[in-house]
């Protein structure tokens, strides 16, 4: 089937905005969508009390089922985040306590009710944990229930498997059961909730599979199968990784000031495709902002910035995150500067590039009093050593570290000194 080819508004929309790599079985898929209700699910295990921007398209898929008039069901893996999925791991996940898992689901759950609304209508999402089924099977009752679904030799194949192996890396007894239990999730969920279609990633393919094709062999029912395309950002990064970790969603460890700032700082080649998975704008305003050349191409950037933050974190949030980045990287507010004489700090010199910097005794110190972040020269050194100040994005250890006017962050003509992970940049001009 071709991408132009789809009935139903569910298909036709996540193709033209980019969400499709595979489908089981498309022509029977289109048709289902396309007639009633289609109950869909995709699974996330609670290994952390956050979930990070690399989810953020599977949460959107979900988003745009319920938008075609179908209905999402958010399965929390509580019951598989005791054994840990293996896919793309060359080491096993550490295991965390039922009450490690149960405060991650909480958690996690504050990010979806942004996303989806829940209730008891035939289009509301659900939220389930498949602990509810797989704690309470027994070892012997489970082997003899599915062990016989599954073959040695059609696990190996699986790329998940496989090129763990192909690593030499070890890989337990407790991981190969995943897919077992991620199949076996799509069964129950069938017959529990009428769900036709898991989607997720495209290294989830064989999991997906494997699900798909239990339901139809066992139960004689319909089952679909749908990937994305595997996510990465025009530079060949991972979505969602920087230097400084993971764009988590929650606000506890991620503010939104910064969720707005990885969204307007992404590659300009990025812009049109973010805004298509990533925003509910429409494909004609998408293809504007995308079309502009030059400094033009920040419009999209804070267009893209602005949407996927509100849609997170509420418009009240999205535009306090856009005004202190305007104040502080346009207009200039949030500045101080080394100039020799001014109050940023005694004694300055100009180094070998041109570069304002105090004497010996205090330049390991001055871009964080300068940035009025730290009320002291004693105060700063310890905020260094306690691996608490970043400067141009990265973790600055050394308190004796000078900086010259090559060091200068390009894009805003200045130094950004941020106190914490999360804390506001504040800029210090380097004239």
């Amino acid at each position: 089937m071709t991408d132009h080819a789809f009935k139903s508004d569910f298909l036709t929309t996540l193709s033209e905005r980019g969400y499709i790599h595979q489908i089981t079985h498309p022509v029977e898929l289109d048709a289902a969508a396309a007639s009633g209700v289609v109950t869909g699910y995709i699974g996330f295990d609670a290994t952390a009390p956050s979930l990070h921007v690399g989810s953020l398209i599977q949460i959107m898929m979900l988003r745009r089922l319920q938008q075609a008039g179908h209905r999402p069901v958010v399965v929390m893996g509580g019951g598989t985040t005791k054994v840990g999925d293996p896919t793309g791991k060359d080491a096993s996940r550490p295991q965390l306590t039922d009450a490690d898992i149960a405060a991650n689901i909480a958690s996690i759950r504050t990010v979806f009710e942004k996303f989806l609304t829940f209730g008891d209508g035939p289009t509301d999402a659900v939220m389930i944990d498949n602990d509810e089924w797989l704690s309470k099977f027994g070892y012997v009752e489970f082997l003899r229930e599915y062990g016989t679904q599954f073959t040695i030799n059609r696990m190996l194949a699986f790329d998940s498997v496989k090129l763990r192996l192909e690593r030499e890396q070890p890989m337990t007894f407790l991981e190969f059961n995943y897919m077992l239990m991620q199949s076996v999730d799509f069964l129950e969920l069938n017959r529990r909730l009428n769900v036709t279609l898991q989607m997720g990633g495209s290294d989830q393919w064989g999991n997906i599979t494997s699900g798909v094709d239990l339901v139809r062999r066992m139960d004689q029912k319909s089952a679909f199968g749908l990937t994305t395309p595997l996510l990465t950002t025009a530079s060949g990064g991972k979505m969602g990784k920087t230097a400084q970790g993971a764009v988590c969603l929650n606000a506890e460890q991620l503010s939104p000031y910064d969720y707005w700032q990885f969204w307007r700082n992404v590659d300009d080649a990025d812009v049109g495709r973010f805004l298509r998975l990533f925003t509910d704008m429409p494909l004609d305003e998408i293809a504007r902002l995308e079309a502009l050349e030059g400094a033009g191409i920040n419009e999209g950037k804070k267009a893209l910035a602005d949407a996927a933050t509100t849609m997170l974190h509420g418009a009240d949030e999205a535009l306090k995150a856009r005004t202190t980045s305007e104040e502080a990287f346009e207009k200039g507010h949030a500045t101080t500067d080394l100039r020799p004489g001014s109050s940023s700090g005694p004694g300055h010199r100009r180094n070998r590039n041109g570069m304002a910097v105090p004497s010996r005794s205090d330049r390991r110190k001055a871009l964080l009093k300068a940035s009025e972040l730290s009320p002291s020269t004693g105060q700063a050194r310890k905020k260094i050593q306690n691996e608490g100040v970043w400067i141009n994005d990265n973790l600055i250890k050394d308190p004796g570290q000078l900086f010259g006017l090559d060091d200068v962050d390009t894009d805003v003509g200045a130094f950004k000194v941020k106190l914490g992970k999360r804390g506001q940049i504040v800029l210090v001009k380097p004239i």
